[in-house]
């Protein structure tokens, strides 16, 4: 192991989220146990595609995003879905292990599955820290911080001549003139009181 001195980096932050096939952007890691090979814990939506790669794979990473990060990067991997594009094509990227990580991040964290735990909207998956690095010196983003500045990585381009509902926490667009009450965000799963109307 390189320098296990990047799980120093775990915060309420920002981090992306690769396994073999896909990844997202996710905030809610913790390490949850010491020693030599300490237990990280990731929640990931259920609706999220990231969500069923992981499923299948026994090994995921965790790159660390400082503040210095490209807001392509989390536009790219926050705000889209694997299904529709590669996210991995226009992102410069290392290889650990067969997984991708983000060149660009503070460092990553290379985990081997050793648990699942399945809640209503999030699946917690557990890991075995088995690899790291430190890429750079660096403050880690926080999520308070992305959430303060937003509407810096959130640019969102709507269709002319459509009205549009763009939802102020992922960016997604839903087009109809009007939003139904009982809608649900398909990519964070917020209600449409989270939605704001853009019309162009």
């Amino acid at each position: 192991m390189k320098n296990k001195k990047i799980t120093r980096k775990i915060t309420q932050g920002m981090y992306v989220l690769t396994t073999k096939g896909g990844g997202c952007v996710v905030d809610a890691v913790s390490q949850v146990s010491g020693g030599d090979n300490p237990l990280i814990a990731v929640a990931v939506m259920k609706q999220n595609y990231t969500n069923k790669l992981m499923h299948k794979n026994n090994t995921f990473a965790l790159s660390v995003l400082g503040m210095d990060i490209d807001p392509e990067i989390i536009q790219t991997f926050g705000f889209n879905s694997m299904k529709d594009i590669n996210k991995f094509e226009k992102v410069t990227l290392n290889e650990v292990e067969g997984i991708k990580v983000i060149d660009s991040s503070l460092g990553y964290m290379l985990c081997e599955k050793v648990d699942v735990i399945e809640n209503e909207t999030h699946t917690l998956f557990i890991g075995k820290l088995i690899e790291a690095d430190v890429y750079k010196d660096g403050e880690a983003m926080s999520y308070g911080y992305y959430q303060d500045h937003k509407d810096d990585f959130i640019k969102v381009k709507t269709e002319k001549g459509k009205t549009a509902w763009v939802c102020k926490v992922c960016g997604y667009v839903y087009y109809g003139d009007t939003l139904p009450d009982d809608f649900k965000c398909p990519m964070c799963g917020v209600g449409s009181e989270n939605f704001v109307r853009k019309e162009n």
